[in-house]
């Protein structure tokens, strides 16, 4: 008789795991609701990976911001925190959101960080995605969240950097093959993406285990009051995956 696969929680508690949090806009909001469950199950990262909203809460976590203290900000959050319409490649500054996110985070550099962290953002001249594992971690995760349209290019290392969602949606570039990785995946569809885009597919990767969250609300700078609701969303379905068996692994 066959043996029964492991529960979710069984598999992240038996040996040393990494995070990953793909790209999705606003879906950092979901995003915390894994985290504080993890969180609260005492079942801790050894290391962490994401892209725009995924490098955002992997990012601000590993500088040493408990899960509760990101559900805080982020329930608090309102538009005008952020909102700073200004001329140039894209609709906002993003001086707001960088000033906030500095006062938020627990380290300043990667180096200082209580995991490694592994953030990806699309190099605008080179056109394609880089990881970035070492240096000035704002700088990073603005970088990583700067959705083109909407927020300024950042200058990172002398170069223009926009949202890592644009080419690595997963957020997975830097972390090594053949590493455990769990993998929330958001998903929901941007407008801009067509039906069918592989950046939407699940990553093709051995030890991986993703979780899919089905009918999360969507959340956008004009609709923030839906944050709540896809928090708390994430955080029950996350408690109820993490009884649930995994499927077996390669």
């Amino acid at each position: 008789m066959p043996s029964r696969s492991p529960t979710l929680h069984h598999w992240l508690a038996e040996a040393p795991f990494t995070l990953g949090m793909s790209s999705g806009f606003f879906g950092f909001f979901a995003h915390a609701g894994v985290l504080a469950a993890l969180e609260e199950r005492g079942l801790l990262p050894s290391a962490v990976a994401g892209s725009s909203a995924g490098a955002l809460v992997t990012g601000t976590w590993a500088s040493g911001v408990s899960s509760a203290a990101l559900r805080d900000t982020l329930l608090s959050l309102e538009r005008r925190d952020f909102w700073d319409p200004a001329p140039g490649p894209g609709l906002l500054r993003g001086e707001l959101f960088r000033a906030r996110l500095e006062a938020l985070l627990g380290a300043k550099t990667f180096e200082a960080c209580r995991v490694p962290a592994s953030l990806v953002v699309h190099d605008v001249l080179a056109r394609r995605p880089r990881p970035l594992a070492s240096g000035d971690l704002a700088a990073a995760i603005h970088a990583s969240c700067a959705v083109p349209g909407m927020f300024h290019p950042v200058r990172v290392e002398g170069r223009l950097m926009v949202d890592g969602g644009v080419t690595d949606r997963p957020g997975l570039l830097g972390v090594p093959a053949g590493e455990r990785v769990f993998f929330h995946h958001l998903a929901s569809r941007s407008p801009w993406r067509r039906p069918g885009s592989r950046s939407l597919r699940l990553p093709d990767r051995e030890r991986l285990v993703p979780l899919v969250l089905p009918d999360l609300p969507r959340v956008s700078p004009f609709r923030m009051q839906e944050g709540r609701r896809a928090y708390e969303r994430a955080l029950e379905g996350t408690r109820h995956a993490l009884d649930q068996p995994v499927p077996r692994l390669p």
